[in-house]
């Protein structure tokens, strides 16, 4: 079971403590780093220092990480036009060494695209099928030949297709709870199919529908990693616990009941029951950035029984 950490800086940080966390991802032995591509904080507070870019920071990450994978969980769609998209994800490649995966969706938090002027377009799913399509297409045009696309939401006409990545092909994250179209998603574009904050009943029937979709598509469902993103809450005793839930603004019975909380013997158990319904990797959502202690206790008590 692979673990990564899943970082949520709209809540209130800034690029040196996002450095701070990655660079104990990378010393700690995780598997990566992630983080969500918001710019307005989600329930109450003030949200400063404000919002950091994904992209961005991911650049600088690249520069001052040497292992760990870095990327989304999800880039926002209507974020970024997907040329620029591409643009932008195969130069951080590049900058990392061939070290960044990318996490695309449809985008759906209306209030930060009022409060920065981004359009917030009614129809989100089939835009995103074309920003795949495009982001994909243009990496895997051969050097030398163009690319052109003519859809509903895109034109492109002659397009070099330039730059490429470091990677032969940057690993493509799709995810979400939807039972028909998501799955369909997934299985023509994705190397990876997530879903975030689900039960393991939930988890094991979407991990079905998409590997019933890809076969259906010709493909091998095996040929796709599956994985899930829960919060996590892991302290040695209850106090810790409940200090960590606190912290958070959460309770812990409750994060014991949705998330992965509690101590480590009780957290590997939950992996365990989830790497049983077919899940092979977890990204841990940190949401105190400053409890780099919290870090080294999963990778010291809870990561090494997984390794």
């Amino acid at each position: 079971m692979d673990l990564r950490i899943f970082t949520e800086p709209q809540q209130g940080a800034t690029y040196d403590t996002l450095l701070a966390v990655a660079k104990a991802t990378e010393d700690l032995g995780f598997d990566a780093f992630f983080r969500s591509d918001h710019y307005l904080r989600m329930g109450d507070g003030d949200g400063l220092p404000g919002p950091t870019d994904a992209w961005l920071t991911l650049a600088g990450l690249a520069r001052e990480t040497k292992r760990i994978r870095l990327g989304t969980l999800m880039t926002a769609g209507t974020f970024r036009l997907p040329g620029v998209l591409a643009i932008q994800v195969a130069q951080v490649d590049q900058m990392s060494g061939g070290r960044v995966e990318l996490g695309l969706g449809a985008g759906w938090f209306e209030e930060e695209h009022k409060a920065y002027g981004i359009p917030f377009p009614k129809e989100k799913f089939s835009r995103l099928e074309e920003q795949l399509e495009i982001v994909t297409g243009l990496w895997a045009t051969e050097p030398g030949k163009t690319f052109d696309f003519r859809g509903t939401h895109y034109d492109l006409t002659d397009s070099p297709a330039l730059p490429k990545p470091a990677q032969r092909k940057i690993p493509v994250l799709v995810g979400g709870h939807g039972a028909t179209r998501t799955p369909r998603l997934a299985a023509k574009y994705a190397d990876e199919f997530n879903i975030p904050f689900a039960s393991l009943e939930d988890s094991a029937r979407q991990f079905g529908r998409v590997r019933a979709a890809a076969e259906e598509a010709g493909r091998d469902g095996d040929d796709l990693t599956y994985s899930n993103a829960l919060v996590v809450c892991v302290g040695r005793d209850e106090a810790e616990i409940a200090r960590r839930a606190a912290a958070i603004g959460r309770e812990a019975d409750e994060l014991k009941l949705n998330g992965l909380a509690g101590s480590p013997s009780e957290v590997v158990d939950k992996i365990g029951r989830y790497a049983e319904i077919g899940a092979q990797r977890i990204y841990l959502q940190i949401l105190d950035l400053d409890d780099l202690d919290h870090l080294e206790l999963i990778s010291s008590q809870v990561q090494s029984q997984l390794s």
